[in-house]
């Protein structure tokens, strides 16, 4: 199965200079947040709306060394939507595609015609 994390593309060129990809969520929350593909939009329209220079990174998960677990989002416990969350640093080895993702001209975002491929 595929997952998707969006990240800013100088935060991600500089994990791939250190080897390995360490967000400030893994000190705030303890882990990396990801999307299934039908939640990818919902996310980036809710918390990265009008951002330009992101990317969307396309991980297979039977690739990602730390442990993954599927669970609500911290905002919505009692949520019935599940999201796959990576406990750990992200290897950099799982990452299929870098995916340029830049909002259409009212902020919000499309699915990249290539986010499957």
């Amino acid at each position: 199965m595929k997952i998707f994390h969006i990240v800013p593309r100088d935060e991600w060129n500089d994990a791939k200079k250190a080897g390995t990809y360490r967000p400030v969520t893994m000190d705030n929350e303890g882990f990396i947040h990801c999307s299934k593909a039908d939640q990818l939009l919902g996310v980036a329209n809710s918390f990265f709306k009008g951002q330009e220079n992101l990317i969307v990174l396309r991980i297979d998960q039977e690739k990602v060394k730390p442990e993954i677990k599927i669970e609500p989002p911290l905002e919505a416990p009692m949520s019935s939507m599940l999201f796959p969350h990576i406990y750990g640093e992200l290897n950099l080895d799982c990452v299929e595609a870098e995916i340029t993702f830049k909002p259409n001209d009212d902020g919000r975002f499309s699915l990249p015609e290539n986010l499957l491929d």
